[in-house]
């Protein structure tokens, strides 16, 4: 057999490849439908193997990456397509003309799904299922599915037309998607995936292809809420799905909306205010004033996703418009890469003013007569570049030169052009988005920057950190600087604040609201407005007719939106895979950890050996991308993450098993780099256990943190010991959670009195504790329990049950050994007999009891959470004071002074 010839690029394959192994393009030859037979069941099927139909670019971007891809959760948009009524169809044609028209159907498929970098994740027999974001993760995934999904509705209505032309056969496809969460798995040397992506997500974009008519692409709300406005889709109402508890509203794609970039959907909406940049359209401004001047030069903004580098661009350019200065805009797209010399097009397209109404014939008049009047010496080139436009005219073709003469070529054309049109008037070129820039466009900037000195042109670029170009790596600060950049930096608190006054309104009620938001979103005007946007969405805020926002419910937790959560993880995904992993394993340490953790830890893990520990190297390149920065240098490094929705998508993406693992090397790490200061980490520490899964540890530092904060801030002590219930009640019963269970209700009830806690769950907290008491037969645990329920009887009844509480604490006290609670629940008595008006039996039991202790025990802390010999004295000095032994009184409160 001959080898076959890629149409495309020209390049040599074997006669049996599906697709070209260098530029991806379908070859068409029988392969993967040839394995697909309507007479053998799909168990019988052999699966294809992911190196035969994965495009050579795909599959070298999967294979980068495969090993951050052992276990990970993503959010992706699942398609699925299948034939309509393939079995009867099959039996209406001979078997081997069944093969080749599914041969076909395949590779169109294969083709329109790499086209905008999805993959493949299982044959269905008669379809396909489709992921988009998995493994290649993309913000925009929602999107490239949608343009799937409407690229390959039209060549398969040209393939069907076709079938129903040669051999009658009424062939049509349909099509469901749907977004969401999935769990992806590991990737072998071959593509193999070892998962297939199951559950929720995938269920319901099967249903929705179900659900379809044919030649149809339906999508769910979940999809619906990603793409509106970058497409037209029609509403089909709310519809009962099998396995969904609720209605699910569904959607038909229909076509390419109006809208292209985040910022056309900002506008559409309405622009929140523009708040806190007037130093950034100061340089804005005085580059202005330089084009005017006569000094054509390149500047560069600056950001990370969602800082809002478009947005001033746009106020920037709205100022050009308004004083007459031309603008010409072209924007990358994020699934542009693939599509050469996109942006350039565009921004000639523009300065032509050509529009997409425009025909091939109106294209080429207003080329020539653009050109005509510029210099009539261009029109010799018109050939080239209308051919260059995709508009050639059959009358003077384009002269054959190979690719990089051509584009030569084409670049001195635009040179020429933008030195005439800036002889005459000052322009400014933007071009939105070079992270995304395709290298055909990217070499054509790069040329096209040399040429501006001596014109009256401003090139303007935005782009994220992680973009490198030879051309704008080293930006001048100089009055004659060919380029300048703007570092666009996150938006301040009092920036941050307008803000938010201006999306929630000024009511003192979302006050809190506010400041939560501004904390979990960084400054980021994107994070901003999505979870504003999110929380309206829930119906949790809604618009009042005073144009100011009001809860319906209270917010116990801000979710991370799925538009904020695909920028994020995008970006993360697109680290090279040893940064990713550090910095996931930095997101398990938290939002703040020290380097000496960090280092040992990847080492625990295996993460990094000591022979190829770059772990210096990597720290420097996440700084440098503004994900990490140094929070401090002395006494030891300290790593932050610049955004704190970073680190908790960093966090999620991975799997529980990588992360309990991640969390028990911390705790082990942190208890062994600080085991002289781990009573102020006893916090943490519970917290790492909590997250390994190892809930009776996580317990036991639980209580020890609740210990330790007490004396400083009873909140959180009483939240510690809340959540040593939570945890115990996750632990198999032993004589040791018997007691520490028995212990947190004790404390519970002692915290309760003092920060407010109801009737009822002091009663339930005391029926939990008495029970766990009878089981564990000890007196002591049950003595402390009554005496602590006793004081919150007497903020609930009456101070005669603080007495009775008190008595049978003191009772069950005497029957141990243990001297400190005795002198507790006497002390305890003192107070509920001085309470109930027993003053002579108080001050008679005082003295009694402040004889008898000696040593330690006069101060030592109890169950009371201080000395109870010290709150005995001063209650006795109270005491001796209302009997008016004036002079004994204020002896023993200046003697509880001097001892406290």
């Amino acid at each position: 057999m001959k080898s076959m010839t890629c149409p495309t690029c020209g390049t040599e394959s074997s006669p049996t490849a599906k697709f070209c192994p260098e530029c991806g393009t379908s070859l068409g030859v029988l392969g993967i439908g040839a394995r697909v037979s309507s007479h053998v069941s799909d168990a019988q099927l052999p699966t294809p193997a992911p190196q035969s139909y994965t495009p050579k670019h795909l599959a070298e971007k999967i294979l980068t990456s495969r090993s951050a891809l052992e276990g990970e959760r993503k959010q992706v948009t699942v398609l699925f397509a299948d034939v309509q009524g393939s079995m009867e169809l099959a039996e209406q044609v001979d078997p081997e003309d069944w093969h080749r028209i599914m041969d076909r159907f395949f590779a169109i498929l294969s083709d329109g799904v790499h086209r905008f970098e999805g993959t493949i994740n299982q044959y269905t027999g008669d379809g396909i299922m489709a992921l988009f974001g998995a493994p290649i993760a993309h913000e925009d995934h929602a999107r490239r599915a949608c343009y799937a999904a409407l690229h390959l509705s039209e060549r398969l209505r040209q393939y069907a037309d076709e079938l129903k032309r040669q051999q009658g056969l009424r062939f049509s496809v349909r099509m469901g998607l749907n977004s969401g969460e999935v769990i992806v798995g590991k990737i072998g040397d071959d593509l193999r995936m070892d998962y297939t992506a199951q559950g929720h997500t995938v269920g319901l974009a099967a249903r929705m292809e179900q659900l379809a008519d044919p030649g149809t692409a339906y999508l769910t709300e979940h999809t619906a809420a990603l793409v509106t406005g970058f497409f037209q889709l029609r509403d089909l109402g709310a519809f009962s799905v099998k396995g969904v508890r609720d209605q699910l509203r569904v959607f038909e794609l229909q076509n390419v909306g109006p809208l292209r970039t985040r910022l056309d959907v900002s506008r559409a909406r309405g622009f929140s205010r523009f708040v806190g940049r007037e130093a950034e359209m100061a340089t804005l401004e005085e580059a202005l004033a330089r084009l005017i001047a006569g000094h054509g030069h390149a500047l560069g903004v600056v950001a990370e996703a969602g800082i809002g580098k478009s947005r001033l661009c746009y106020e920037f350019i709205q100022r050009c418009r308004a004083r007459g200065i031309a603008v010409h805009e072209a924007h990358c797209v994020a699934h542009g890469k693939m599509i050469p010399f996109l942006p350039i097009l565009e921004m000639l397209r523009g300065y032509f003013g050509v529009t997409e109404q425009d025909g091939s014939e109106d294209t080429r008049r207003k080329v020539a007569g653009t050109l005509l009047l510029s210099d009539p010496s261009l029109t010799e080139d018109l050939p080239l570049l209308l051919d260059f436009l995709g508009v050639p005219d059959p009358q003077r073709p384009a002269p054959r030169v190979d690719p990089e003469a051509r584009q030569r070529q084409l670049v001195a054309i635009a040179k020429r052009v933008m030195q005439v049109r800036g002889r005459r008037e000052p322009a400014v070129l933007l071009i939105e988005d070079l992270h995304w820039i395709d290298g055909g466009s990217e070499g054509f900037l790069e040329r096209l920057s040399a040429a501006l000195p001596g014109t009256r042109t401003l090139l303007m670029v935005n782009f994220r950190p992680e973009y490198h170009a030879g051309w704008v790596a080293r930006p001048a600060d100089t009055p004659d600087a060919l380029y300048r950049q703007v570092q666009l930096l996150p938006l301040g608190p009092e920036a941050t604040t307008e803000l938010l006054r201006d999306l929630l309104g000024s009511d003192p009620s979302l006050n809190a609201l506010g400041e939560r938001i501004r904390e979990r979103t960084g400054g980021n005007p994107f994070f901003i407005e999505e979870v504003v946007r999110s929380l309206v969405d829930q119906g949790v805020l809604v618009r009042s007719p005073a144009t100011t926002m009001r809860l319906t419910q209270p917010v116990t937790e801000i979710q991370i939106p799925a538009t904020v959560h695909a920028v994020l993880a995008a970006r993360i995904d697109r680290l090279p895979e040893r940064d990713k992993r550090l910095l996931q394993t930095a997101a398990v340490i938290g939002k703040e950890c020290a380097d000496p953790v960090l280092r040992r830890v990847l080492a625990e893990t295996q993460q990094v050996t000591s022979a190829q520990d770059d772990t210096a190297a990597v720290l420097r390149d996440l700084v440098a991308a503004e994900f990490l920065y140094e929070q401090a240098l002395y006494p030891e490094t300290v790593y932050a993450f610049t955004h704190p929705l970073t680190q908790e998508v960093a966090y999620r993406s991975q799997l529980a098993e990588r992360r309990e693992r991640v969390h028990a090397a911390v705790a082990g790490v942190i208890a062994t780099l600080y085991a002289d200061r781990l009573d102020e980490r006893a916090a943490l520490l519970a917290h790492h256990w909590e997250g390994a899964g190892e809930a009776l540890e996580a317990a036991r530092w639980n209580r020890r943190a609740a210990e330790w904060v007490r004396v400083s801030n009873l909140p959180e002590a009483n939240r510690h010991w809340r959540q040593v219930r939570v945890l115990l009640a996750h632990v198999p019963e032993s004589a040791e959670t018997t007691e520490l269970a028995l212990e947190a209700c004790t404390q519970l009830l002692e915290l309760g009195w003092r920060l407010g806690i109801s009737a009822e769950a002091a009663a339930a907290l005391f029926a939990e504790g008495e029970a766990l008491a009878m089981r564990s037969g000890n007196p002591c645990s049950l003595a402390m329990l009554v005496n602590a329920y006793g004081v919150v009887r007497s903020h609930f009844g009456s101070a005669d049950d603080f007495v009775e509480s008190s008595m049978l604490a003191g009772q069950l006290a005497e029957q141990t050994d243990d001297a400190a609670l005795k002198l507790t629940t006497r002390t305890r008595l003192v107070i509920a007999l001085g309470a109930a008006g027993q003053l002579r039996e108080a001050l008679r039991l005082s003295e009694e009891v402040v004889v008898q202790p000696a040593g330690d025990l006069k101060l030592g802390a109890s169950v009371l959470g201080y000395s109870p010999y010290l709150r005995l004295i001063r209650e006795r000095g109270k005491l001796l004071i209302d009997f008016g032994r004036l002079d004994d009184g204020v002896r023993e409160l200046e003697r509880a002074a001097q001892l406290a």
